[in-house]
């Protein structure tokens, strides 16, 4: 009997997370995170480090977090630190993004995602080559090779106890099978990234080898499998000082249908920004997940910072106060 309620919550445990990589909020503005042929679009080193909690109000909630940097290997001007060249104090506007020109970037990120009893710690280094198509669009593949541990840790485990002596069952079925687990993967992702200053449009895919090459040991089936993502987005003038930048984010993993995020971004000054997301459920259009509601600024020359609040739409939402994400930024050699 333990057996099977344990497998019918690892079941409604897949079901409900749909996929097995983490998802974030400010996708927008971490297309690295999404992207391997991101990587590299400025030139300067860009460090963020992330933080995601879901399902606020609910024990062993889910729980995401990452640290990236990236870069591109082209050479920097320098401007000499002439007083006359300061700027006054104020909005300080997004970095530029080039294009037109030939570039090699590197990056590397590390991710950790925790739900339940589940874990999942994620290490790559990624290699991106920008071709220039015109003067004002680029295409870049990048690729990530790194490594996967992913573990199930009975000790967080909870179970009913629905027990029948007259059956025979035994207090030992759910020791016997549900053990603590651990498999190591190597895992292998790709993307293309086609921009320019007001669009993106790409498409990547992670887990590639999903578990050819892995070792570890324990019960649990992993199965690690391939994940696709698409996005796209069009940065609109409405004015000197505000544009609007719809997007889109697609996301698919066999055998779970195809999963869709909305947003609409305002910034204001290129300096300050807000925007809100519509994220669909497992089930599709029928099946409401939550709203996005998000908002950050250009702290200074050297860091940014991002919130949003999820709030749920879904079933849970009687049960969870939504979920937080921060997200803070490091440009380095700006």
């Amino acid at each position: 009997m333990r057996k099977i309620l344990l497998t019918l919550a690892l079941g409604i445990t897949t079901v409900t997370f749909g996929q097995q990589m983490p998802q974030f909020s400010q996708y927008l503005r971490n297309q690295y995170m999404v992207n391997p042929g991101a990587a590299g679009m400025y030139d300067f080193v860009d460090v963020t480090l992330g933080g995601r909690m879901q399902w606020m109000g609910f024990e062993n909630a889910p729980m995401s977090s990452y640290i990236y940097a990236s870069s591109s290997l082209s050479k920097r001007t320098r401007t000499r630190h002439n007083p006359a060249l300061r700027t006054s104090n104020g909005p300080i506007r997004n970095p530029e993004i080039k294009t037109g020109k030939l570039k090699h970037a590197l990056g590397g990120m590390f991710v950790a995602d925790q739900y339940g009893a589940f874990r999942q710690l994620k290490g790559a280094l990624t290699y991106a080559l920008h071709l220039p198509v015109a003067r004002d669009y680029n295409l870049s593949f990048g690729a990530n090779v790194g490594m996967s541990n992913r573990a199930f840790i009975k000790e967080r485990a909870q179970t009913l106890n629905m027990m029948d002596p007259s059956l025979g069952y035994t207090d030992d079925t759910y020791d016997t099978y549900a053990q603590s687990s651990s498999l190591n993967t190597i895992d292998i992702g790709a993307g293309l990234y086609f921009y320019s200053k007001k669009l993106f449009i790409g498409v990547s895919a992670d887990q590639l080898t999903r578990d050819f090459i892995s070792f570890g040991n324990g019960t649990a089936n992993f199965d690690p499998t391939m994940h696709v993502n698409f996005t796209a987005g069009y940065k609109f003038t409405l004015s000197d000082n505000l544009t609007l930048m719809p997007a889109l984010l697609a996301k698919y993993m066999y055998p779970a249908p195809t999963t869709l995020e909305g947003s609409l971004q305002l910034e204001y000054k290129e300096w300050l920004w807000f925007a809100i997301s519509y994220r669909q459920g497992v089930g599709g259009f029928n099946n409401p997940d939550a709203v996005v509601g998000m908002a950050g600024l250009n702290i200074s020359k050297r860091f940014k910072f991002g919130y949003s609040f999820d709030y749920s739409i879904s079933q849970f939402n009687q049960y969870s106060a939504g979920g937080h994400e921060l997200v803070l930024g490091l440009m380095l050699g700006r």
